[in-house]
């Protein structure tokens, strides 16, 4: 096969898929093909379907359109459910083409080299619209554009544009195609490229594959109480995220409902918070926040951290209360909840009180039972049809292989391949400072601040006790998603959470209650690269396979 960049791209359309799996199947292995790539100039930003990079023949700039293409007297139509507008894939294509050539010959790797122009051209694909074998405009021949009759031979048509034009361009050879590939994928710009590229490419193929998972929400549509179960990394919480959002738009021919997005963490509650405001304002939820939130809004005070009865009894009493006198206008007809597992039994009730229906109405809940870290249990005073996802998509197969014995049930490992799990022994005393010893080496070997967070199982780390005082929790969450700094948290607020790079600190013995559920939730956290830093011997009493020497 050519060479693959990304080896498996999150492609748009069926017909980009179709073509690039044409591509795949039939280029050389020398061939490299480069799936989705965005460039910008000072003129617009480009949106490159694909570029076919061959050694002795060229670089083609693709573009590729789907079964809605027309012709009509010399202008270029695509449809699109009811609505046919304008379009001009020509001209995409060949702007595109220029804006790549202008973009490679700027970078300093190709213009200090002295190389001469090469071949760039451009081409439109039709994989599923029949143009005919006399279709001619005036800016595309025939030999340009290659439709459904012409797939067969795809890879030799694209061959074909750079080498058949007369032009004093020179063919480019292998060397040529290489720096072109460097340059177009940002390879050798910096230390740490290939490391972030590679967890760019994995964390693509997880958004993919979590996007085909959410077909199960269709095929359950008619179902109005759910428990969906399922591991660590097996992509629940965009599933619950996915699942508010069509019940508030009212998708499928449903009309739209009033739904609440519940959890129990703020950290969690933050990113629904953050995601949901990227929404249309129809697709968004009417209530999104934690239980908490939800018991101030109908004006029951939150409690002392202190005072676990307040939480597990006067609380949900009190908005039991409330719940029972909501009018229509502010009661629910679906509550979503991420990590069910964290809620107590007593909580369930005045949920299912404030549903416009407490039959019929929606209760779809998302749990891993082996994430159950804090003290309270309970479920739903519901029956409830489990669905289970048993593919981790979010982690490295390495890191899933560390965390699965501990996980409910046994997962695929679909994640991809990643660098191998560090584990650094250390005392629970030392574990702290032999973490922060483990940030620095991942920043030296490339990774970004943003990119890392340092966790805890004991103690919260100094820096995370110092930020939480200076910017209070919801500040405090914020600097989750900022660039320029590592994180510092602890397991007990991370379960729904993720980060590429996380140092697991163990800094307790493994003697305390419910100490395998609290690695589980660390280890499960990074995606791309794991470094663990405690006593070898609490990590294996919890089952955890540590390797020796």
């Amino acid at each position: 096969m050519p060479r693959l960049i990304p080896q498996d791209p999150q492609l748009t359309t069926t017909s980009e898929r179709k073509v690039w799996e044409r591509l795949r199947d039939s280029l050389r292995p020398q061939d490299t093909i480069i799936a989705s790539l965005r460039l910008t100039d000072q003129a617009k930003d480009h949106e490159l379907d694909l570029v076919v990079v061959m050694p002795d023949v060229g670089i083609v700039v693709v573009e590729v359109k789907g079964s809605g293409l027309a012709v009509h007297d010399g202008a270029w139509t695509m449809r699109q459910g009811n609505r046919v507008r304008p379009t001009d894939p020509v001209r995409q294509a060949r702007e595109s083409r220029y804006a790549l050539r202008s973009y490679v010959e700027a970078d300093p790797r190709w213009r200090d080299s002295s190389r001469r122009r090469v071949r760039f051209a451009h081409a439109v694909v039709t994989p599923f619209t029949v143009l005919g074998p006399d279709f001619a405009l005036p800016d595309c021949p025939r030999w340009l554009v290659h439709d459904r009759d012409d797939q067969a031979d795809l890879a030799q048509r694209l061959a074909d544009i750079p080498l058949r034009q007369e032009t004093a361009q020179l063919v480019p050879d292998l060397d040529d195609c290489e720096l072109i590939v460097d340059i177009l994928t940002g390879r050798g710009t910096h230390v740490g490229a290939a490391l972030v590229a590679d967890a760019d490419e994995r964390e693509a193929r997880a958004d993919r594959l979590t996007q085909e998972q959410s077909q199960i929400l269709g095929v359950t549509r008619l179902l109005r109480r759910i428990e969906v179960r399922g591991g660590a990394g097996s992509g629940k919480t965009v599933l619950a995220l996915t699942q508010a959002q069509q019940l508030s738009a009212g998708r499928d021919g449903r009309r739209p409902e009033r739904v609440a997005l519940l959890c129990y963490s703020i950290g969690l509650a933050t990113y629904f918070s953050r995601v949901v405001a990227t929404w249309p304002h129809r697709q968004r939820p009417a209530f999104v926040g934690t239980f908490e939130d939800l018991a101030n809004q109908w004006g029951v005070p939150s409690g002392s951290r202190d005072d676990p009865d307040y939480w597990e009894e006067v609380m949900p009493r009190l908005m039991a209360e409330r719940a029972a006198e909501l009018p229509p206008g502010e009661r629910f007809d679906s509550f979503v909840v991420d990590e069910a597992q964290d809620f107590a039994e007593s909580w369930w009730h005045p949920l299912v009180g404030a549903l416009t229906d407490e039959v019929e109405g929606g209760l779809f809940i998302y749990s891993d039972e082996n994430q159950r870290i804090f003290h309270r249990f309970g479920r739903p005073p519901v029956p409830l049809v489990p669905l289970v996802l048993d593919h981790n998509l979010r982690n490295t197969k390495q890191i899933a292989e560390v965390f699965r014995p501990l996980a409910p049930l046994r997962m695929r490992l679909e994640g991809g391949d990643g660098p191998e799990v560090a584990f650094v022994a250390a005392t629970p005393g030392d574990a702290l400072e032999t973490a922060d010893d483990q940030i620095d080496l991942l920043l030296d070997e490339g990774w970004s601040p943003g990119h890392v967070a340092l966790l805890t199982t004991g103690k919260r780390h100094p820096v995370q006790v110092e930020r939480q005082e200076e910017l209070g929790q919801s500040g405090y969450w914020r600097t989750f998603w900022e660039d320029d700094d590592v994180f510092y948290g602890h397991v007990l607020g991370a379960k729904g959470m993720e980060r590429r790079v996380v140092v697991l600190s163990i800094n307790e013995d493994g003697t305390r209650e419910r100490f395998r559920e609290r690695l589980y939730v660390g280890l499960s956290r990074a995606t791309d690269r794991l470094v663990v830093v405690g006593d070898p011997q609490a990590l294996a009493r919890a089952g955890v396979r540590v390797p020796q020497g």
